[in-house]
């Protein structure tokens, strides 16, 4: 059977079909961890899943789609980044409120308050129209699945170096393998995503 379109299955979901919306939020599953993981602090995402996030925000899609207003994919993509945006955010703060005071709670608030304010302004979409939205949103899937299925090695290489800034020395440290070995991790990876136009830009800068 023909898989459907995520604008046939927006449009299904906005009528009331359940099944429909599941699936349109599993096949943004990834792209939607990615934005999480990108828009936490690293300290918070050792305590915090950003698993917990995605799954908090697939809840509040369900039972929000008949608040929805918009007709595009684009505006879907908009208005679930605003709820992933509110979750990241709500999240944190929550963390905080349990951790005890100390000299390095007083260092942890404010690499963590920091990432409040990303995740308030980092998850906003920039583009206006609703055209330039979906054009964005289905590269940004895209991509975000075909990391999804690279191995995770080279996922979070990629990760870390093109999505955080990292450097070469920094990635070598995080992964705990030497630089030619991480570089060897990022060659392979983009290696696997070269067909993507989106990744050229990514390979001009390594």
């Amino acid at each position: 059977m023909e898989s459907k379109t995520n604008l046939e299955l927006l449009e299904q979901a906005k009528q009331g079909d359940k099944n429909a919306l599941g699936e349109l939020l599993i096949r943004y599953r990834p792209y939607l961890r990615i934005l999480a993981q990108r828009h936490m602090d690293a300290a918070i995402r050792v305590r915090l899943d950003p698993s917990d996030v995605v799954q908090q925000t697939s809840l509040e899609a369900h039972r929000g789609i008949d608040r929805f207003r918009g007709d595009s994919e684009g505006e879907w993509v908009a208005w679930v980044r605003k709820i992933l945006e509110n979750n990241a955010a709500q999240a944190i703060r929550r963390h905080l409120l349990t951790q005890k005071r100390s000299a390095r709670r007083e260092v942890y608030l404010d690499e963590s308050n920091s990432a409040v304010h990303s995740v308030k302004g980092g998850l906003r979409s920039r583009e206006n129209s609703p055209s330039k939205r979906a054009l964005n949103s289905e590269r940004s899937v895209k991509l975000a699945l075909m990391l999804h299925n690279l191995p995770e090695s080279q996922r979070e290489a990629i990760r870390l170096r093109y999505l955080e800034g990292r450097s070469l020395k920094e990635l070598a440290e995080s992964l705990g393998r030497s630089e030619t070995a991480v570089a060897g991790l990022l060659k392979r990876g983009l290696r696997n995503l070269r067909d993507d136009s989106d990744v050229g830009a990514m390979d001009s800068r390594y």
